[in-house]
């Protein structure tokens, strides 16, 4: 049976005898209300996993800009500022949108967004931080010849580096291990 929308369009569209005008609970319309709600849904569903892997893409896109600047691996404390750098890129933004604010009144919902990201950072740098391996030269070629895409992440390699300078080997996707 055919799946998506436009398949099921061009199947009815096919059958013999007047197709211009569908009776509301017939068949074929019952088919094509069936495979609309089946687009509707599918299209949902990859939007709302494009919205979480986001941060994730954002995070290995910045470790990527780094790794192109790069002349070859990088020691533990060049990593430890890169990712206080990461941490602190949306600083400016909050400091702007306190400034804006009139006295007395409440922080704003992306005031409040960002203030909740930058915690929920800062705690995971203090248990382990999820970045590509910037001490493997191997690793850091593929990560330059990344083409942003969530499907090619997987063939580089991941630690969790930990505020107090602990490392440990991680996985794709993150899986929450903080």
């Amino acid at each position: 049976m055919p799946k998506s929308l436009a398949k099921v369009q061009k199947k009815i569209s096919k059958k013999k005898g007047s197709t211009n005008s569908l009776h509301e609970n017939s068949r074929d319309s019952q088919r094509l209300r069936r495979a609309g709600a089946r687009d509707d849904k599918l299209a949902r569903v990859a939007a709302a996993r494009a919205k979480t892997n986001q941060p994730h893409l954002q995070r290995v896109s910045f470790f990527q800009q780094v790794a192109q600047q790069a002349t070859g691996p990088m020691a533990l404390d060049t990593i430890q500022g890169l990712i206080q750098r990461y941490l602190q890129r949306s600083d400016e933004e909050l400091a702007t949108l306190k400034q804006e604010r009139r006295p007395g009144r409440p922080s704003s919902t992306r005031e409040d967004l960002l203030k909740q990201r930058i915690v929920m950072e800062g705690r995971e740098y203090d248990t382990g931080f999820w970045i590509p391996d910037l001490e493997d030269e191997e690793n850091l070629k593929q990560l330059e010849k990344w083409n942003g895409e969530w499907s090619s992440l997987n063939t580089l390699k991941y630690i969790r580096q930990a505020r107090s300078g602990s490392r440990h080997d991680s996985s794709f996707p993150p899986k929450g291990q903080s």
